[in-house]
């Protein structure tokens, strides 16, 4: 119960706001951590492969990870959050921003963040526990401002019923008063775990199944406050904690609970000393998340680079890991990480995904909710890069502003840049590199240098180049010349498409140099189809051999053959289309190059099937520029003047991943400088997000 409140006062959070910015650093765990995500194929939208509770031999599935567009109206910590009927989320209690406890009783619709208030209890309380016992919401203890013994409960509220308010009741009382407590549930049983008095542990671990009377069940070997607990196999497992006495310092040790035999043994000990974190079992497997520590802790400004954070004012710097426990030999595995790191916050499974609500990043309260979810797609954990939603293939980014081509692998580390010293000097000087694709199975790149006005296909990986067309920044119209160019890709017969943006025409060129087709007037910039065309940037080929272009001058997405004629066109509702691709037989994905920026998924009659739209925050998208669905089903997209990539899960709209610092441009690693394209390379040399390409 660590924080002095002076006064109870009901909670400020009476409702989420649409994507809040919210200051403080991220903070990347310095112990290894990975970030990784492998590919699973995806069903029909919004269903992705990976079987959460199924994984191989080689370890549970890593997790992905996401920070929601949307954030609570201000911030909470050490608040209780319960599972609540509709799919739902309770939230009780809980530590303001300005020290005081709460009695605000909340639930949450963590689809679309709309938060209403139902009800208070009859005493503000932070630092308890919670466990829904006996069909009621309860919390055991606490703090108020001082310790308490104190047992409230909530009548859950039915679906449909908020903007009733209720009264809490207080049903009993525990022991001897207990704050910094955890609960974990066994069938009809909650065992109430850790925490002090105010003075002394509480090492006492207590059963109960109506949250009135209790026993005494066991008691923990390693005395601690603030511990993460779940429970497997029939066993509580008490992950770290802050001590009790002496230094007060976190520590590392693993405790395993049998309730069946009073046993406590310390069955091993976690990478780090670690206090306040989330523990939770999905799908059979449990996970550790944040949490703080004394090891100093890597950090950015907004995912990716390697600076220490100044600690919080109690030594103790918050970490942003998730780990994967693996029972057998008492370890644990580094599964991903979160996209804000938290210690101190609420946690619940709901729907088949931990929603952790809130917390503290470095002792400050945040309103950030989070959310995580087993997905074998994402990784396996233990395995370099787990968490990462491009695992097991490589990332190519053209960073734009950095006149370079980084390759990324799923932990974020560079593999290759061009130029580099090992490279052959390149004639043309490469400039302005606007977008990057792999060809010949992986042994070559095509890349446009949109302001140096030319194409050029660059071997991989000795960086040789192979092929060119156009004249080093001398923009022209005449044969050989581009003004602009977007979008180069290779066709698999060998011919280069591109959109010559400033001549308001997408060209067709063979490797001689020759045209084989032009499509649009040059010099006629007007969406007149099919004789001209209005400022074209994207040009995507497709299957049927056909090519999906975007026009900037009154954007349209359109589909032409390649002889010119209009198969179809739309007028999608956004301001800039940018750089369309097909994901199915009638479904299309483009960016809105614009500020906020969108992400639309639709049809060709203009049926909206998704839309990001999010209009401030760190989910806010600021001129994106392409925009790709990985096989998993997330969406990879280069946020251009948010000098950041980023991928975001279509499901729940979360920022799943994140390379650059936001709104900060950089060279060193873990910063990019206007990244302006970017492509996926499969072990196997193929391209999964356009398939139809050379």
């Amino acid at each position: 119960m660590g924080v002095p409140t002076p006064r109870a006062h009901r909670a400020a959070w009476l409702r989420p706001t649409r994507p809040v910015g919210r200051a403080g650093l991220a903070l990347v765990a310095l112990t290894g951590l990975t970030l990784a995500g492998p590919a699973a194929a995806a069903t029909s939208h919004g269903h992705r492969g990976g079987a959460p509770g199924r994984h191989p031999a080689a370890g549970p599935p890593a997790v992905e990870s996401g920070l929601l567009p949307w954030a609570l109206a201000a911030p909470i910590s050490r608040v209780v959050v319960l599972p609540a009927a509709g799919g739902q989320l309770v939230l009780l209690g809980g530590l303001t921003a300005a020290g005081t406890s709460a009695n605000g009783v909340f639930t949450l619709n963590p689809a679309s963040g709309a938060l209403a208030s139902v009800g208070t209890l009859p005493a503000a309380v932070h630092d308890g526990a919670g466990a829904v016992v006996a069909g009621s919401d309860v919390i055991f203890g606490g703090g108020s401002p001082t310790t308490v013994a104190t047992v409230q409960a909530f009548a859950p509220v039915p679906p449909g019923a908020a903007g009733a308010s209720t009264a809490g009741t207080v049903i009993g009382a525990l022991p001897a008063p207990r704050s910094d407590d955890a609960t974990v549930s066994i069938g009809r049983t909650t065992y109430v775990v850790g925490g002090y008095d105010g003075t002394n542990a509480d090492v006492a671990v207590l059963a109960t199944t109506d949250g009135r009377h209790f026993r005494t069940v066991a008691r923990l070997r390693v005395p601690v406050r603030y511990p993460a607990v779940a429970a497997t196999g029939g066993k509580i497992y008490v992950f770290g904690g802050q001590a009790v006495g002496g230094t007060g310092q976190a520590v590392d040790a693993i405790q395993v609970v049998d309730p069946s035999t009073h046993r406590v043994v310390v069955g091993g000990h976690l990478p780090e000393a670690l206090q306040a974190a989330a523990a939770v079992n999905l799908g059979g497997v449990v996970y550790l998340a944040g949490g703080s520590s004394p090891v100093p802790q890597a950090v950015t400004a907004g995912v990716g680079t390697t600076v220490v954070a100044p600690p919080s004012s109690s030594g103790l710097n918050t970490v942003s890991t998730i780990w994967a426990f693996d029972p057998r030999r008492d370890r644990l595995l580094v599964a991903g990480r979160l996209q804000e790191p938290v210690s101190n916050a609420g946690v619940a499974v709901v729907g088949g995904r931990a929603w952790i609500v809130g917390g503290e990043l470095n002792g400050a309260p945040v309103s950030a909710v989070q959310m995580l979810r087993p997905d074998a797609s994402f990784g396996t954990a233990g395995v370099a890069g787990a968490g990462s939603p491009y695992f097991g293939t490589k990332l190519l980014v053209a960073d734009r502003g950095n006149n370079r081509l980084l390759l990324l692998d799923p932990a974020m580390h560079v593999d290759w840049t061009y130029p580099s010293a090992s490279s052959p000097p390149n004639p043309s000087g490469f400039y302005f590199p606007d977008d990057a694709f792999f060809v010949n199975k992986g042994k070559a790149i095509i890349t446009n240098q949109e302001q140096n006005e030319t194409i050029e296909e660059i071997a991989y990986p000795s960086g040789k180049l192979i092929w060119s067309y156009g004249h080093p920044g001398q923009p022209g119209s005449a044969p050989g010349y581009l003004h602009e160019p977007d979008d180069a890709y290779l066709r698999k017969n060998g011919q280069i498409t591109v959109a010559d943006a400033d001549n308001c025409r997408v060209l067709v060129i063979n490797k001689n140099g020759t045209l084989a087709d032009q499509i649009g007037t040059t010099g006629t910039c007007v969406h007149n189809p099919p004789s001209s065309m209005g400022s074209p940037n994207g040009d995507t080929p497709l299957a049927d051999g056909n090519l999906l272009v975007s026009e900037i001058n009154g954007a349209w997405v359109s589909e032409y053959t390649l002889s010119g004629t209009l198969v179809w066109t739309l007028h999608p509702p956004i301001g800039y289309p940018s750089d369309p691709q097909q994901l199915g037989p009638n479904l299309y994905l483009v960016a809105d190059y614009s500020q906020p920026g969108q992400v639309l998924e639709f049809t060709r009659t203009g049926q909206i099937l998704f839309d990001y739209d999010v209009t401030s925050g760190p989910g806010m998208l600021d001129h994106p520029s392409l925009a790709e669905r990985l096989p998993n089903g997330v969406i990879m997209l280069n946020d251009d003047y948010a000098n950041r990539m980023v991928a975001i899960d279509p499901v729940t709209q979360a920022l799943v991943w994140q390379y650059g610092v936001t709104g900060h441009g950089g060279a060193v690693p873990g910063m990019l400088n206007t990244p302006d394209g970017f492509d996926v390379l499969a072990p196997d040399g193929t391209t999964p997000t356009h398939p139809a390409t050379g």
